[in-house]
């Protein structure tokens, strides 16, 4: 009781210190034309490397991988069984906290900041995983930053718990853009720092029940406050913290990073962080700074929020359902977040029809391919990267550099909840992963050919109503090629539909391209 009352009087005397601080509104803002207004942001153009590479490849990866459980247990190894007298109702203990006492310890003796030293990535080799990422087909590359268990990947100064001062040792971000760079491949690094002041504060907490009640976890130790964060003030428990110190705090570790790597796309896990003017002036610096570097082709800022045509709105684990006016993002992952043993992963058509679908809508697919905590891929994953490659190197025309047609598709499933569906992912795990019919179509285009993705081998002859001559969308067709096929494509046109007779020889996985000239 003695050490509870301790910390209840630690955490008081932090809330004094929160309370009287005062933030340095005078944020350093690299100087440019962008000024932190959204009508400043909305003079913001979209890359075209971007809008033409609509397929990219991402390391969701660091020490919450060690316990092979998956995402988010630096946070749930802290959530035991209590009574929530808010809600008033009784939670059962996170699954970590029961494997982290079974397998580590009680958190009050072996926390998180125990388990970032077994991060060891003895396995990594990121030269030969880009190789394999820029075969599969993506144009641009991911690492991640640090996520809400506030551990850095890149070589800071301001912040001790990093790679290369730990766990691997090494400069997790530079080496995987080095990699980048050697391929050719944009590079881009993720944040998801901004929720972590208050997705943390489960370190702080203690047992309710059992032998260890009232012992304090070890985030309730001051010493390790620059990991865990400092408790929070009552009331700040939303995605972002409301607090202009941790604000400020978190706006020198961002601009830290930007101005080390440079990244071709910063990717922010929420909205606009924060929704003030330390988020809007954390994009003017982005924006700014690379209109300085001589070799960049321009930045993407992406963020879970309606873009406006101020940056990329991105979807994670869904979709835009129809076209959107400005480019956006799909952020997704072949299985959970974080390497789980036992887990299931999307297969390579389901892949392939996801992406199809995406740049169908004006949009990328940032796909995230799980790495073990070594840093190497399962054969499991090896082999979905393969089934990828493989396609992408007959269809890529399709893909790469193409822009929405007049409409996006057509087929049974557009009848239905097709379109408003998540991509199927239900508590990181896949399950019940967007299926589509025979008869469903997707359309991209490329100056005057049109490609027309059959999304599942047709039982018969592909029937495309868009393209009858008296549609509203309809136009002539010249002529017409199966990707991947010598044979000579029989078609007939009318009022009503362009019937694409089935070829003699179809390729055997879902998913068929016919290129079709207007």
């Amino acid at each position: 009781m003695r050490r509870r009352l301790l910390n209840i009087f630690a955490w008081l005397l932090v809330g004094c210190v929160l309370t009287s601080f005062t933030p340095d509104n005078d944020l350093p803002v690299a100087k440019g034309k962008f000024k932190p207004t959204d009508e400043s942001l909305k003079t913001y153009k979209y890359p075209e490397w971007f809008r033409d590479a609509k397929f990219g490849i991402w390391s969701h990866w660091g020490p919450q991988a060690v316990p092979r459980q998956g995402d988010w247990y630096a946070r749930g190894m802290y959530e035991r069984d209590f009574y929530n007298c808010a809600k008033e109702e009784y939670q059962k203990a996170n699954r970590y906290y029961t494997y982290h006492v079974a397998h580590y310890g009680h958190p009050s003796e072996f926390g998180y900041k125990d388990i970032i030293p077994l991060w060891k990535a003895e396995r990594w080799e990121p030269e030969k995983l880009m190789q394999l990422y820029k075969r599969v087909g993506a144009k641009y590359f991911v690492s991640m930053g640090t996520h809400h268990d506030n551990f850095f990947l890149w070589d800071s100064k301001i912040h001790r718990w990093n790679a290369v001062n730990m766990g691997p040792k090494k400069d997790v971000v530079g080496l995987w853009q080095a990699a980048a760079r050697k391929e050719g491949l944009y590079f881009g690094v993720s944040e998801h720092l901004g929720a972590s002041y208050t997705w943390f504060q489960a370190a702080h907490r203690s047992d309710q029940i059992g032998d260890k009640a009232d012992i304090p976890y070890d985030g309730n130790n001051p010493e390790y406050w620059d990991l865990y964060h400092e408790p929070t003030l009552p009331g700040d428990d939303n995605w972002y913290t409301n607090n202009p110190k941790f604000q400020r705090e978190w706006y020198d570790c961002i601009l830290e990073l930007i101005d080390n790597y440079h990244p071709d796309l910063l990717y922010s896990d929420g909205g606009l962080p924060f929704g003030n003017d330390v988020g809007r002036s954390m994009i003017v610096h982005y924006y700014n700074q690379a209109a300085g570097q001589k070799k960049s082709q321009g930045v993407v800022y992406t963020c879970k929020e309606a873009s406006a045509g101020r940056w990329v709105q991105d979807y994670e684990r869904g979709s835009a359902d129809g076209i959107r006016e400005y480019p956006w993002q799909t952020d997704t992952s072949i299985g959970d977040w974080y390497y789980r043993t036992g887990q299931k992963y999307m297969s390579a058509e389901e892949i392939i029809q996801m992406l199809v679908d995406i740049v169908s809508k004006n949009g990328n697919l940032l796909l995230n391919v799980v790495q073990t905590p070594e840093g190497d891929l399962e054969q499991d994953v090896l082999n979905i990267l393969e089934g990828i490659a493989s396609w992408m190197a007959v269809n890529n025309a399709s893909i790469y550099g193409t822009r929405p047609w007049k409409i996006f598709g057509e087929g049974p499933s557009l009848s239905g909840q097709q379109e408003k569906a998540p991509y199927g992912h239900i508590d990181n795990a896949v399950k019940d992963v967007r299926k589509y019919l025979p008869g469903d179509i997707r359309f991209t285009l490329k100056g005057n050919t049109l490609y027309v993705f059959s999304m599942e081998i047709p039982e018969g002859d592909l029937h495309v109503k868009s393209l009858g001559l008296k549609a509203e969308t309809g136009q002539k067709v010249k002529s017409i090629n199966l990707l991947g096929s010598q044979e000579k494509i029989r078609w007939t046109q009318n009022d009503d539909e362009l019937v694409i007779h089935k070829p003699s020889q179809t390729p055997s996985r879902p998913t068929v391209v016919f290129a079709i000239k207007l």
